[in-house]
This record gives C-alpha cells, structure tokens and sequence, in this order.
C-alpha cells in the first residue's frame, strides 16, 4: 500500500447552497474527501442535512473569525466586529488587537467555543479544524483553538506549508515573498498544534491556486505527492458568483477538477480519506 495518505478537502461548506451541491457532487462522483463546515453561515443547517446523508465524508469545522458574522452576539464581541456586527476584515489590525488587548483574547477564546458548541451540536464527528483565510496560524488563536479544541475531541489540523519544490514541477515558477511568509506562519502554527498533540499534515496544496485549482493542477499535484499525509483543498460550487463568493475565483472549474478524469485516475493506489481515517 502506498505510503501517501491523502485528504481532499471542500472548504466553505454552509456558505451557500451552490457550496453544499458542489461538495455533494464532488463526493458522489469525484475525488471529494472531506469539507470543513462554516457553523454560523446562512447555509449551514442545509450543509449538516447533506453530510448527514454521505456517511463516508469526513466534516470538520471552518472558524469564521474573519470576513463572516460571529455565532455569539456582536455586543460580547465588540472587539472582534465592525460597526454593523460583522467580524472585522483587517486581519493584520485584528491580529494586532488580539495580541495587546486581554480583553479581546477573552471575546476571541468565547466565540471559539462557540463554533465548537455548534458543531458539537449537529452530531458530526469533528475530522479537523482549520479557519476561513488561514486565521488559525495567527499564534494567539492557534493557542487558544489548540487548547479550547481539546474538550472537543481536536485530534487534526491543517497547517497550509505548501511546498513549493512541488508547484514547481506542476507549473514552473519561483516561490514569492507571500508564499515564503505563509509557510513561516504555518510552520510556527504546526509547532503550536503538535506541542499539544494534534496532528498537522507533511504538506498542504491550495494556497497558491486557492480558487484556480483546475484539472490539471490538482491532478498534477496528486501525482507529485511527496510520502506522508498530505491535503489538497479547493473552494468548489456549482455557480461562480454568489453571497459571499470570493471576487474572481472559478469555483465551478474547482468542481469540475474534483469530478475530473485526470484527478479520478490520479488518487488510484493511495490512501484517500479523511484525517479520522489516517490519525
């Protein structure tokens, strides 16, 4: 057996209805593993029906701390939101306060809870964690998502190092300072997490191509998979354009990457699963 163990992750399941049709999809008829659940999102309740209803796939939660609404109250999280109650969108400021202030660490470790209260709450079993916009590898709410996840049965985290020896035989093309300061972040993120016991992956694929993964992309990272346990994920939906839907990403060519000969032939001979079934 092949010592690639594989994870293929949707991510935003919950934000929208075409989100849940796509991870439907892309688990029925492709290469789809695993989804991380946005609890708070309008579509929320739809996605925990339709993975209810697809017994094989792996569901971890999505912590919105960014570019979403928190599931507590605005008013006990003053310091996390905006004028119009929605989290603030400045994560370089908001990482920044989280850091100075006592006060908004106390708001930030509540609503963490709180999204671990409702996903406990659907009856899924929690595969992983990881946050909307990578927020986790910020060192304060990696701590607090560490030690908070462990009441909750955390045993997996993503930690987006994304090698880019292997992009690079995909695509060639050097590594920019982005993509350099996203792997110190999440290898400091990976420390925090297996201090305290949670697996992380050896790699993860995406960032880079985050809503541009195409067939031949993902069956070319599949392909070039170093050993160890790895994870792909992508942002799939049937529709390009919906409420909350990132400007510019081809989330129906990530679909269709999912569904895709190349990526169907690709995940022959490996491990593929979730991280329940690896840890």
């Amino acid at each position: 057996m092949s010592d690639r163990r594989l994870v293929i992750t949707a991510d935003d399941f919950g934000l929208h209805g075409s989100v849940n049709a796509a991870v439907r999809i892309g688990h029925e008829q492709g290469v789809l593993s695993a989804a991380s659940l946005m609890v708070g999102a309008p579509a929320a309740a739809e996605a925990v029906a339709v993975a209810r209803n697809l017994p094989n796939l792996r569901v971890g939660l999505h912590l919105v701390l960014t570019d979403g609404r928190p599931v507590l109250p605005p008013e006990q999280v003053p310091h996390l939101v905006n004028g119009e109650g929605a989290f603030r969108n400045d994560m370089a400021a908001m990482g920044a306060i989280i850091l100075a202030s006592s006060t908004a660490r106390r708001e930030l470790g509540a609503e963490i809870e709180a999204q671990f209260f409702a996903f406990a709450a659907t009856g899924l079993v929690l595969d992983h964690v990881n946050a909307h916009k990578h927020f986790h590898v910020h060192p304060t709410i990696a701590a607090v998502t560490a030690r908070i996840g462990a009441r909750f049965g955390l045993r997996a985290v993503r930690a987006p190092v994304e090698p880019a020896a292997t992009l690079t035989t995909i695509e060639p093309g050097a590594a920019g300072w982005t993509d350099r300061m996203a792997a110190w972040w999440a290898k400091r993120a990976s420390v925090c997490f297996r201090r305290a016991g949670v697996v992380t992956p050896d790699q993860v694929f995406g960032l880079r191509w985050s809503g541009h993964m195409t067939a031949p992309r993902l069956a070319g990272v599949i392909n070039a998979l170093p050993p160890g346990l790895s994870e792909v994920y992508l942002h799939p939906a049937t529709d390009n354009v919906f409420p909350g839907s990132a400007s510019g990403y081809d989330y129906r060519g990530e679909l269709a990457a999912l569904t895709s000969d190349g990526a169907r032939k690709a995940i022959s001979g490996l491990q593929v699963g979730g991280y329940q079934d690896f840890v």
